[in-house]
């Protein structure tokens, strides 16, 4: 049974976030996170979780406006849920629904047979990403501390 409404925080960690990324284009941005997120939930080979996502970016793209990218994927071999977070040093050109350049990546990551957490992470982040101020909070956050704190904060807020 899942719970009604998913904390972002539950799934992230500060050290799962970069601030900021060193990528300068769409799919380094992306595998720099992939890695990233590879590393800390000790995946070995972090190739195919790089073609997962990288594939699902090119059916559709995950920019979906206000500056905002949600690339995303599903593999065997991953426990659970797990989500990584870039703020970019400059935005970066993503072929965004609304046209703009993004500057937070938020990468989500689950395993294949586990569909109702990734759902309720993706409207959990829409829902986050509704209130332009606070976007706007994580787009300047200058540290993965400050990122995570401002996450935890607005949550807590309810």
């Amino acid at each position: 049974m899942v719970p009604d409404s998913m904390h972002l925080t539950e799934i992230l960690k500060p050290d799962f976030i970069r601030v900021p990324l060193e990528a300068t284009v769409k799919q380094e941005a992306i595998f720099e996170l992939v890695d990233l997120l590879s590393e800390k939930v000790g995946l070995t080979d972090s190739k195919a979780l790089r073609e997962v996502v990288w594939n699902r970016e090119m059916t559709r793209t995950t920019g979906i406006g206000h500056g905002l990218a949600i690339p995303h994927g599903k593999l065997s071999g991953l426990d659970g849920l797990c989500m990584a977070i870039g703020v970019t040093r400059e935005p970066i050109e993503f072929a965004a629904i609304d046209g703009r350049p993004v500057e937070l990546i938020m990468l989500l990551a689950s395993p294949i047979d586990q569909t109702g957490p990734h759902i309720q992470a993706l409207a959990q982040i829409s829902k986050v990403m509704t209130d332009a101020a606070f976007r706007n909070r994580l787009k300047s956050a200058e540290s993965a501390d400050m990122l995570f704190s401002t996450l935890q904060a607005w949550e807590q807020r309810g």
